[in-house]
């Protein structure tokens, strides 16, 4: 099945443990979103980041836990991020965690796509949605 909407992100920086070395900037950043469209939720969650001191370099990663509706069912389930960027050229991965969806999505599993067009986020969220593990 396929879910396609809009979001609003607010990331906001945290206090971060860890403390680059050789030049290389890390960070910590709090995550709130609002989901639209065949997804109408809310998530929050926590991002790490590294910035390279080659432009356009960096790498991310974040957990965030999405409460809502998916197509009708309600419930809630957990994204798990991983983003690199190659002086400019991108690669994101966004996954369901496996067996963190309740409710009516329990059993949840599925990758979604984010585009940013002239500032406006779109998600494209392919999923499947099984009877939850016993």
């Amino acid at each position: 099945m396929k879910a396609i909407g809009t979001f609003e992100v607010k990331l906001s920086p945290m206090d971060s443990y860890a403390k680059g070395v050789d030049e290389i900037k890390l960070g910590r950043m709090s995550i709130d979103k609002q989901f639209v469209g065949d997804l109408e939720a809310t998530s929050q969650g926590e991002m790490l980041s590294a910035m390279t001191t080659v432009k356009g370099s960096a790498g991310y990663v974040a957990i965030e836990q999405v409460k809502g509706s998916l197509s009708g069912k309600t419930g809630s389930f957990v994204l798990q991020h991983f983003g690199t960027m190659k002086q400019g050229t991108d690669r994101l991965i966004l996954e369901v965690v496996p067996n963190s969806g309740s409710g009516e999505l329990g059993g949840l599993s599925g990758q979604m796509t984010i585009v940013i067009d002239s500032g406006t986020h779109h998600y494209t969220f392919d999923y499947d949605l099984m009877s939850p593990a016993l």
